[in-house]
């Protein structure tokens, strides 16, 4: 009978179909030949599975490195961006508090001169009705000064007032 390699396949899975799990599995389990040049490839095979692995994971913990850094700068900026925040905050209350007691420093300095106007000119007609003298005068409020000139006449004796009152105005 002539050998025919496909016949031979075909008996060999006959074969195998015939014979139990434990002869098939012993003819797998055969120890490796040690021929020295299966070897070296099997070495050298194993060294690049185990090389590129390697690389692998570097890139992978470059890759984590590099997205942790670009959260360290992220927070970083947000930190430095949050105390500038409350820094700025901070420095315009302290403006605007600064701001508000000028304000209410000249308010009050202002209503203290109205009430002395008041003053002097409910005595003045009260006392120039009595004496029949009389008060004339003028003001002039420059930027940051009111001249105020009062001349006061009672009979024979003139009586002439002049002041300069600085105001109190932020520059």
């Amino acid at each position: 009978m002539e050998a025919n390699p496909m016949n031979m396949v075909e008996t060999k899975r006959v074969d195998d179909a015939n014979k139990t799990p434990r002869e098939i599995t012993g003819n797998q389990n055969k120890p490796p030949t040690s021929d020295p040049e299966v070897v070296k490839i099997q070495a050298w095979w194993r060294g690049t599975l185990v090389r590129r692995t390697l690389l692998h994971a570097a890139l992978r913990a470059l890759i984590i490195q590099n997205w942790w850094r670009q959260k360290l700068v992220k927070l970083l900026e947000d930190k430095r961006r949050m105390a500038l925040e409350t820094f700025i905050q901070r420095e315009w209350a302290a403006v605007r508090l600064q701001s508000w007691v000028r304000m209410w420093r000249i308010h009050r300095r202002y209503c203290c001169l109205l009430n002395a106007a008041r003053i002097i000119q409910a005595y003045w007609r009260c006392h120039s009705c009595a004496t029949q003298g009389f008060i004339k005068g003028h003001y002039r409020v420059t930027a940051n000064q009111l001249h105020l000139e009062l001349e006061i006449l009672l009979g024979s004796e003139p009586c002439i007032v002049t002041e300069c009152i600085p105001l109190p105005i932020k520059e």
